[in-house]
């Protein structure tokens, strides 16, 4: 199959949609099929408002429509709801080529949470821009019931993987974390208000609070929280050494979808701390992590869990499995194209 994913997320960024996209890419040619990714490198842009690591294309419709047609695409996919898949969006539409997309980040409580517009607002552009896909692709149930409840009814299942040849439980602990004081709690991603992380940082409980990852508020968090350890952004080994050097990792956002460093952690044998809420929700259970409205009290259970059991639960996480999810989403709307 000849596969066209339009994203306006892609490298040199670092977030869960990137690394998302070329996982599943990666086996897709790995069972043989062509995948063209259109994304911003290949166009003039400009730095998105208060995320300036997206970058904006100025894409025409025609451009991008040229694009998909010279690689004479079976199925496209819209990753995004920016400006390169609105132009692919409006292409497909005036072609009557069918498309799927997919709802990788809660992104009316991310406008909100940086602009204050109230996420209804947000949420009619979403039902707009996903109403003519022939599927929207979802990572979990309770994404797919927080999209029907806002009208969007035709949602399939895309789950998410984990590299487990980079993370696993033999992982060697980071030195740098090795002697401080524990329980070490750790905390992964982009450093900016939608993720939440002043939450672990005003967390009580005992130990060392490590934030791990880069963004626009790290700077107010270091000054505001002088006890707390920033690393900077980790991958590959050091970002699995961290988290198997961490006693449990805590995940405070409320606005994931999903949260592939939840899966990563659980590889190296951490267990997760969260609040019950979507994403966490989907993918922990009691043996391998806890959920308390109470950060504290998440922490506090989490530590209980039995790291054998986290790395066991993870490893059920493949990316070879997601990209079938993937996959199957797709065949529909390539069947519906060729009759």
């Amino acid at each position: 199959m000849r596969i066209a994913i339009v994203t306006d997320a892609w490298a040199p960024q670092v977030n869960g949609v990137v690394r998302t996209l070329t996982a599943v890419r990666a086996e897709l040619e790995a069972m043989g099929h062509a995948v063209l990714i259109v994304s911003p490198d290949r166009f003039a842009s400009m730095p998105c408002p208060t995320y300036p690591e997206i970058r904006l294309a100025f894409a025409r419709r025609s451009t991008v429509g040229a694009m998909l047609a010279e690689f004479g695409a079976d199925a496209v996919h819209l990753a995004t709801e920016g400006p390169l898949c609105l132009a692919a969006r409006g292409w497909c539409l005036a072609r009557r080529q069918t498309f799927t997309t997919a709802y990788h980040t809660q992104f009316p409580d991310y406008v909100s949470a940086r602009t204050g517009i109230p996420a209804e607002w947000i949420w009619r552009y979403i039902r707009w821009f996903h109403a003519p896909a022939a599927a929207i692709l979802t990572s979990t149930p309770s994404i797919r019931a927080t999209l029907a409840a806002h009208g969007l009814h035709h949602a399939a299942h895309w789950g998410r993987g984990v590299d487990l040849a980079a993370f696993h439980p033999g992982v060697a602990p980071h030195p740098a974390l090795l002697h401080l004081p524990r329980p070490i709690q750790l905390c992964v991603g982009r450093v900016a208000v939608e993720k939440n992380i002043a939450a672990f940082l005003e967390s009580g409980h005992p130990g060392t609070r490590i934030v791990v990852g880069d963004g626009p508020a790290r700077a107010g968090l270091e000054a505001r929280f002088p006890d707390a350890i920033f690393m900077g952004a980790l991958f590959g080994q050091a970002l699995a050494g961290a988290y198997a050097a961490a006693d449990v990792l805590v995940f405070p956002s409320r606005t994931d979808t999903f949260g592939l460093v939840m899966i990563e952690a659980m590889a190296c044998g951490t267990p997760v701390a969260a609040y019950p809420v979507a994403g966490p929700i989907d993918v922990l259970t009691p043996d391998v992590g806890a959920m308390d409205a109470d950060l504290d009290a998440a922490i506090a259970a989490a530590l209980t869990c039995d790291r054998a059991a986290c790395a066991d639960h993870a490893a059920g996480f493949t990316w070879a499995a997601s990209a079938r999810q993937f996959l199957a989403g797709l065949v529909p709307a390539a069947i519906a194209r060729a009759a």
